[in-house]
Order: C-alpha cells, then sequence, then structure tokens
C-alpha cells in the first residue's frame, strides 16, 4: 500500500523533530531544496513525506558567539558575501559558496543543506531509465558498484564546497536530536562509506556552524570542474594557515568523504601532500579520470604553498 504524501512545515526545531519520529523511514528534511527535489526527480529520492525546515528562525542568522561565529544553517549561500564578519575573518567561505552551481541555484541553497549535501556518482545521479537499463548500484539497492565492479564498496563522492573550506578553518556543527543538542568537528560527521555518507541519526537536524574566531586564517581555494557555472566538482582543495603556523588541508570530491591532512608551516610540503594524494580513493565515477584528479591534487597543493608560505 502505497503511503499517503505529505508536506509537512513545522514552526519549531522540535516540532520538526515529532515529525520526523512520526514517519521514521519515509521522510527527508527539506532546505533550499537544490539537492533533494533533483534527487526526487531523478528517482533516487522517493520519500513520501517532506518536512520543510524553511521556516525555522532557530536556523538563521550570524552572530559572535564567545569565540566562534554563528552561522545558521539556513543562511542562504549568495548571502554570506554580504557579512561583514564573514568577509573579514573567512573569505574562503565566501569564495567556496560563490563557487557552487549557478546564482540561480546559490540564491536559494542553504550552507547546511550544501555540507550535507548527498554523495554524487555518475553512474548514480541519473535518471531511473538510465539505472535500471546499465543495472542498480549498491546506492541504489544493487549489489556491485558500477565503476569498480566490486561488492564491498560504494565510492560515491562528497561534492560539497562549503565543507572542505570550512574543515579547513576547523569548524565545528551544532546538531539538534530528540535527546538534545551537540557540538561536534564537522570532519567528524562523514562515514566514509558511499551508501551512507553521514552518522548523524535520521531525526537529526543541523542548526549551525561555529567557526573560530581571531585565528587570523591565511586560506586558499580551488575548484576542479567541466564549467565554472553550474557544474558539481571533480576535486576542491581547501588549505588554511593560523596565526600559530598550524596547517590545515581539506579536500573533496576525490573520496566519499572530506581527507583531512594536518601539520604545521615547518612540516615537509612534499610529505603533506603526498599525504592528502594517498588519502584519496577517487574512483572513475566522474568525467575527468582519476589519474588526473589525483595529479590535480598536487597542482593545487602547490599553488597553495606557494601562495601561502612564499
Amino acid at each position: 500500500m502505497t503511503k499517503e504524501k505529505q508536506y509537512l512545515i513545522p514552526t519549531s526545531v522540535n516540532e520538526a523533530i515529532v515529525f520526523a519520529r512520526q514517519n521514521l523511514g519515509s521522510f527527508r528534511y527539506l532546505a533550499g531544496g537544490t539537492d533533494v527535489m533533483v534527487n526526487r526527480h531523478q528517482g533516487n529520492e522517493e520519500s513520501p513525506c517532506l518536512i520543510d525546515l524553511s521556516k525555522l528562525s532557530e536556523l538563521k542568522g550570524i552572530k559572535k558567539e564567545e569565540h566562534f561565529l554563528r552561522i545558521g544553517a539556513l543562511e542562504i549561500l549568495e548571502e554570506l558575501k554580504l557579512n561583514k564578519n564573514i568577509s573579514e575573518e573567512f573569505p574562503m567561505l565566501i569564495e567556496a559558496a560563490l563557487s557552487v552551481g549557478s546564482p540561480l541555484i546559490r540564491k536559494a541553497a542553504t550552507l547546511g543543506g550544501n555540507v550535507l549535501c548527498e554523495n554524487r556518482c555518475l553512474f548514480y545521479n541519473q535518471s531511473e531509465w538510465w539505472r535500471e537499463a546499465v543495472g542498480y548500484c549498491l546506492k541504489c539497492d544493487g549489489d556491485i558498484c558500477i565503476a569498480t565492479q566490486g561488492k564491498n564498496a560504494c565510492f560515491s563522492e562528497l561534492v560539497s564546497d562549503t565543507a572542505p573550506a570550512l574543515i579547513a578553518m576547523d569548524a565545528e556543527i551544532e546538531v539538534v536530536d530528540i535527546d538534545g543538542n551537540q557540538r561536534i568537528k564537522l570532519e567528524d560527521i562523514y562515514t566514509g562509506d558511499g551508501v551512507t555518507p553521514r552518522n548523524l541519526s535520521e531525526t537529526a537536524i543541523l542548526t549551525a556552524i561555529f567557526l573560530p574566531l581571531n585565528r587570523g586564517f591565511k586560506t586558499d581555494f580551488h575548484k576542479l570542474r567541466e564549467r565554472e557555472s553550474l557544474e558539481f566538482t571533480s576535486l576542491t582543495s581547501a588549505v588554511a594557515i593560523d596565526s600559530t603556523g598550524k596547517l590545515k588541508i581539506a579536500l573533496a570530491g576525490v573520496d566519499p568523504k572530506p581527507v583531512v591532512v594536518e601539520g604545521t608551516i615547518t612540516d615537509d610540503k612534499t610529505a603533506l601532500i603526498k599525504q592528502a594524494v594517498k588519502g584519496s580513493r577517487a574512483v572513475d565515477n566522474d568525467m575527468y579520470s582519476r589519474k588526473y584528479r589525483r595529479e590535480m591534487i598536487s597542482v593545487y597543493l602547490n599553488r597553495s604553498f606557494d601562495k601561502l608560505l612564499s
């Protein structure tokens, strides 16, 4: 029996979680809709219940809280550039946000939605007809990875552009669930499993992103894609160095989770790059080849080091 379709608009985070618990296994949270609705169009997302979070004031606003800048998860990507605190202390976040999709998409997409966007793969993000013809993969109830022909792991890729920028600057997130809220490092929510790419519970809601203030970050950002507008990333590279000399690299587009490398400005740069390339499990499930994307990791990181350490 087909479950009745529902579109629910909660007035608070707690009410949204109540709605979610009432529809376990058959709902999706909806914010800007630029990821969820595309996947529904392709038949990759068929939940009969949508819970629209866009009216929740608790998920909006940008303000300083103690030693952090709190950015609400519903803040629109295109509008981040208008905030003085972000533009002065975290310009790489603006650069990353403005690299996402097209101007029309950025006017609807949210920061939280981009951080949580579904992993993508050339063999998965297709129409239902196409996927049925080529064969179902591990991510859509099949028994094999079409890209690798293996049966044990899905290598669909993290394609968020804001996540690596935030991770490189030691971002934390606030997550609210039925049992309360918690603050965790952003990189800790990613599992590395392409089928279930995040370890958040089904009902959890990401409410805010926190960036540490007064760290004096120097940053550099690069994104590889076929077209500068609209295209999902084939490699996103973010590097941040703070005033103490701490260095952090975060990559997306070359693994089911962020590739993160930490060090200092005195560390051997060749070794840091080698560690980043080694951590990348890119496979041939992208418009660019695995070999080329791994080569571009070295190119981008060398450019960043030349800029930041010269």
